[in-house]
C-alpha cells in the first residue's frame, strides 16, 4: 500500500535496512522479507557484521540516471570522502558476504525467528513485562516505568543480566535484543531464562 502511494503521487520510497538488513529478518533486506520494493535503501552494520564501519546507500536506476545522466550539471555518486570505499572495509564487506552465503546464515534466521517469537512471548505476564514486539531475529520486551524514574527500571535489568552473563541492549524501560545471526535454541532459551530471572530480582 506504502509502495502504491508513493509511486501514484512520485514520491521516493526510502527503506532505512541499518537494522532489518543483511539477515535479521531472515532475509538479505527488509524490503525483501515484505516483498516491497523501495527506491533507495541505506544499511551499515551487517555490511561487515559491524567488524568495521561501513555504510552504503542503494539506489534505483533512474534515481542514478537522473543525477548522472540527466541532470545540467552531473552530480557524481563517487567515493570521495575521506573514509569513502576503504579498502580495509571493502575487504571485511566481501568476506561477511561469503560467510553469509557459505554458512546459511539467513536461513538459520528464518528457521530461528518462530523460536525466538515464542520465547519472547512465553514471558507475557511476567513481572514489569506490559509489552513484547518481535519480528525476525528481533525482539524487544517493554517494561512498566517507575514512577519518576524514566529508564531506571530498563537499565537496572541490564545491569542484572550482565551480572548474569547476559548483555542486553535497552532503549529506556525497553529491552531490545538482535542476537547473532549463529544462534540456536539453547541461545534463544538462555537469552530469555536470564531476562526472566533478572526481572524477578527488579523492583
Amino acid at each position: 500500500r506504502i509502495r502504491e502511494i508513493c509511486t501514484k503521487h512520485d514520491i521516493l520510497l526510502i527503506f532505512d535496512e541499518v537494522i532489518s538488513g543483511f539477515g535479521r529478518l531472515g532475509k538479505a533486506t527488509g524490503s525483501e522479507y515484505f516483498g516491497v520494493t523501495p527506491d533507495m535503501i541505506t544499511c551499515a552494520k551487517g555490511i561487515t557484521n559491524a567488524t568495521i564501519p561501513m555504510g552504503a546507500t542503494v539506489v534505483q536506476d533512474f534515481i542514478y540516471e537522473t543525477m548522472i545522466e540527466n541532470a545540467d550539471a552531473p552530480i557524481e555518486l563517487f567515493h570521495g570522502y575521506t573514509y569513502s570505499g576503504h579498502p580495509v572495509a571493502c575487504a571485511a564487506a566481501l568476506a561477511t558476504l561469503d560467510i553469509y552465503k557459505e554458512e546459511s546464515l539467513f536461513e538459520n534466521a528464518a528457521k530461528m525467528a518462530p523460536v525466538i517469537e515464542e520465547a519472547a512471548h512465553s514471558l507475557k505476564g511476567t513481572k514489569h513485562i506490559i509489552d513484547i514486539r518481535n519480528i525476525g531475529v528481533i525482539a524487544a520486551l517493554e517494561l512498566e516505568t517507575k514512577e519518576g524514574a524514566l529508564g531506571q527500571r530498563g537499565f537496572n535489568t541490564m545491569k542484572k543480566c550482565w551480572d548474569m552473563g547476559l548483555m542486553v541492549r535497552t532503549n529506556g524501560d525497553t529491552l531490545a535484543f538482535s542476537p547473532p545471526l549463529v544462534l540456536n535454541e539453547s541461545h534463544v532459551d538462555q537469552i530469555f531464562t536470564t531476562v526472566k530471572n533478572a526481572l524477578e530480582q527488579v523492583d
